[in-house]
């Protein structure tokens, strides 16, 4: 199984744009979460065995941190073409087997993933109230072939110390996962990543 680790966008990164669609062609827009004290924006899809991997665990996570007031808006890029188990059908089947309670967007066109230069799925950002980047970093360490329990334990400390206020952890872990897959002549050349602490 080969990984592919996020590019580590650089912290203190405005959120980027993105469109309000999501997959059931509800209206979904930033402008929706304005208040939330945090935002978090996973890159996942159906298929990919890291993210059914933490699914369950993370889709916890999104309940406990939303009551917390964190707003999630999770987006899928995958090319449909060649794997259509990640379109709009999939992805609502996703979302009623994992329970999650977050809106899903569907990013056809894959410039959303373009612009966060998200490269795998999972892939997580978190931004702050004024919608910076302060954590790009894994869920935990736990991948399909390790025994590291399933804990979101680091996305669970970054967002604990957004929510209360704390510096964020000084030293942030790539997540790793399936590669983006994107349409052909559509790959993205993201720079190597240059740190991997904040």
């Amino acid at each position: 199984m080969t990984a592919t680790p996020s590019t580590m966008l650089a912290l203190g990164t405005a959120l980027p744009s993105f469109p309000p669609l999501d997959f059931v062609g509800l209206i979904v827009s930033r402008d929706d979460v304005c208040e939330a004290p945090g935002l978090l924006v996973p890159f996942i899809c159906r298929h990919c065995p890291f993210v059914r991997h933490i699914r369950s665990e993370f889709a916890r996570f999104a309940r406990e941190y939303q009551a917390r007031g964190l707003a999630v808006i999770a987006i899928n890029s995958n090319d449909v073409d060649e794997y259509p188990e990640d379109g709009p059908d999939g992805m609502r089947q996703e979302a009623r087997d994992a329970g999650y309670t977050f809106p899903y967007l569907f990013d056809e066109s894959q410039e959303i993933a373009k612009s966060f230069r998200a490269a795998c799925t999972p892939d997580l950002f978190l931004f702050d109230a004024a919608r910076t980047l302060v954590y790009r970093g894994q869920f935990d360490g736990s991948r399909p072939r390790n025994t590291v329990p399933i804990s979101g334990f680091d996305l669970r400390a970054a967002s604990d110390a957004l929510l209360d206020g704390r510096p964020l952890p000084p030293v942030q872990t790539p997540s790793v996962g399936c590669n983006i897959k994107w349409k052909p002549g559509n790959e993205p050349h993201y720079e190597a990543p240059v740190t991997l602490q904040r």
